[in-house]
């Protein structure tokens, strides 16, 4: 029977040892290599011609996003699934947009993690509830513009101004400060400010 070859890089040993004991457990894996650094990751997928790569994004010396974009830019056939503890939207979108094909979360079933290397090598993808609960309030909003109004209060708070100074300098009340916000929040599909703001710069709405 032909096995799916699966490369484990991440930086906790306990992590990427539990890992790789429970993909052991499947008739169809074989564990090809290892990595604990980032550095390490591109050469050791290059020695090992893995199918799939279960990667860590915080990874030391080389970023997870890197690794990815390095990855598909040497057209390395491998395919990446994300395996993270992070799901914040910036990474969640950076890393499909570098060209993963699949984004677990580290705690996620084993059951979860054999189907989502499944789907994957056979050439579909795999997500996260969490994740793909994120990347369709993305797109339900991508195509929601900001008022007027929304967009002044966005250059307020790219100026680092607190909801006071806002109001202050908008001449309406904090309450509307925060009422805008919360809609530019919404329409982003973002979690805080900082991410409305990274959203905001992406979609031309603020220039650097």
């Amino acid at each position: 029977m032909s096995k799916i070859k699966i490369y484990v890089a991440d930086d906790h040993p306990i992590v990427k040892e539990g890992l790789i004991t429970i993909l052991q457990t499947q008739e169809d894996f074989e564990v090809v290599g290892e990595s604990l650094e980032g550095n390490e990751v591109i050469d050791g997928v290059i020695s090992s011609q893995p199918d799939i790569l279960m990667l860590d994004l915080e990874m030391p010396g080389k970023d997870g996003i890197e690794i990815i974009n390095e990855i598909n830019n040497s057209y390395l056939k491998v395919k990446t699934i994300v395996f993270t503890a992070y799901s914040t939207d910036d990474r969640i979108f950076a890393a499909f947009e570098a060209g993963a094909k699949g984004y677990l979360l580290k705690g996620s079933p084993k059951e979860e993690i054999f189907k989502a290397i499944r789907n994957v090598f056979e050439g579909g993808s795999s997500v996260h509830p969490d994740v793909t609960n994120k990347l369709i309030n993305r797109f339900n909003h991508k195509f929601e513009k900001l008022t007027g109004r929304e967009l002044e209060v966005m250059k307020s708070l790219s100026k680092g101004l607190t909801n006071k100074e806002i109001a202050s300098e908008l001449y309406i009340s904090e309450r509307t400060v925060k009422f805008h916000i919360s809609s530019i929040l919404n329409k982003f599909g973002a979690d805080t400010r900082t991410e409305a703001l990274s959203i905001a710069i992406q979609k031309g709405y603020l220039t650097l």
